[in-house]
């Protein structure tokens, strides 16, 4: 049972009958199992390390926060199934990120669920879910994106293209809704800045099926691009751009999950020059000392990994805000509490837009290079800022359509 009318006073978190509440819970639903399952434990490596950091400097208003983990296995009913589990185990605060279709019905299930239980509301922080519509028609007052979305992330590619002056691109994504929104973005995109620019293939393939891309790397080769763009993640990102390397192919791949595990130490020396993600910054760039800290204490307990969601440590600070702010772990006050919520991050500022709950904020495309500080895979390459990559918070946002439907 959750702790309802929960209040801070004089720095103690207490009940409606005054007495001390349970540990703020974590939902944590995304995949651990199946072929997207080693992105799913590499994100929920750095909420382990986030909770503990926040826990360690006294909580939140000197309460804890506890992260539950429920497998969603990849699975849009098991992520209702875990959710209801969840649920039950006293969680209001989900964590979901890994397919846009998990997120989609499980905004889903919250919205049915929030109408039917009022005073035991719960919310959703996405922190990679990135269809376009999650933050647009299908926006949600409890669901917040921590991530750009599939136009924004675009967007900050397809400015790359126009600057460094690509004549042909090639577009290949997975085909369900994020790989079209992937698709869409950059054809639309690219015709409105630069209509000289030539669209020489534009393929959606299955999602998680496809074991040899070299069949899609020929057409790519044929059709004479000089770079593709991707929304590939897990498996079909690693996959494709293996193929790459191994057929010979010399065009960059600019990517939005590039940066995902395993997919540098598939290319290996062929990723420098070639392969380019957008994202929130790398830890090559100027950080602070605190950053390096965390960094450095991220990967000296998670050595099989690298320190690549920094997004999620983002959110669960905001979320800490928001619940010191509103002083209430409810639902509802929260959520106002996060709704037009600026944060100064390491890699700049951010802002939680009210309109559609969509994160804001400074994007970074980044390159593969040796000789850095912090390397990836454990190989001897890492991720630098590309020359021109940086793209400011106000050039990434792009203007929402979304019609917010707000509790009484």
């Amino acid at each position: 049972m959750t702790c309802k009318a929960w209040t801070l006073a004089a720095g103690l978190a207490l009940g409606a009958a005054g007495h001390a509440c349970a540990d703020i819970k974590l939902g944590y639903l995304d995949t651990l199992s199946g072929p997207t399952g080693g992105v799913g434990e590499a994100t929920l490596t750095t909420f382990q390390l986030a909770v503990d950091r926040i826990n360690a400097a006294g909580g939140v208003a000197g309460e804890p926060f506890a992260l539950e983990v429920y497998d969603g296995k990849g699975k849009p009913d098991e992520v209702l199934v875990q959710f209801q589990k969840a649920i039950d185990d006293g969680v209001r605060h989900f964590l979901l990120a890994n397919g846009s279709s998990l997120v989609a019905a499980l905004v889903d299930a919250l919205n049915k669920y929030n109408a039917r239980n009022p005073g035991e509301e719960a919310l959703l922080i996405n922190y990679g879910a990135s269809a376009t519509e999650l933050t647009e028609e299908n926006c949600s007052f409890w669901h917040f994106r921590f991530t750009p979305h599939a136009g924004m992330a675009v967007n900050a590619l397809t400015d790359y293209v126009v600057k460094q002056g690509f004549g042909k691109v090639y577009v290949i994504g997975q085909d369900y809704v994020w790989g079209r929104n992937v698709a869409d973005a950059a054809v639309s995109q690219l015709a409105e800045k630069a209509p000289g620019i030539e669209i020489v293939g534009n393929e959606l393939h299955p999602v998680n099926k496809v074991k040899d891309f070299t069949p899609y790397v020929q057409k790519i080769i044929s059709a004479g691009a000089d770079v593709v763009i991707t929304g590939n993640w897990g498996q079909d990102m690693t996959l494709l751009v293996k193929s790459a390397a191994d057929s010979g192919a010399t065009m960059p791949f600019l990517t939005v999950f590039g940066g995902s595990i395993g997919t540098v130490a598939a290319l290996g020396d062929a990723a420098v020059g070639q392969l380019y993600y957008v994202s929130e910054g790398n830890s090559n760039m100027e950080i602070s000392a605190e950053q390096k800290a965390l960094v450095d204490a991220y990967e000296a307990r998670f050595p099989d990994y690298d320190y690549t969601y920094h997004r999620n440590v983002l959110a669960l600070k905001m979320l800490k805000a928001a619940i010191e702010t509103a002083g209430s772990a409810d639902a509802i006050p929260v959520a106002k509490a996060l709704e037009g919520m600026t944060f100064d991050d390491e890699f700049g500022p951010v802002e939680m837009r009210a309109d559609d709950h969509q994160l804001l904020q400074n994007l970074y495309v980044n390159t593969v290079a040796k000789g850095l500080a912090y390397t990836a895979d454990k190989t001897d390459l890492g991720w630098t800022l590309a020359e021109g990559g940086a793209v400011s918070k106000d050039r990434a946002a792009l203007p929402t359509t979304c019609e917010m439907k707000r509790p009484e």
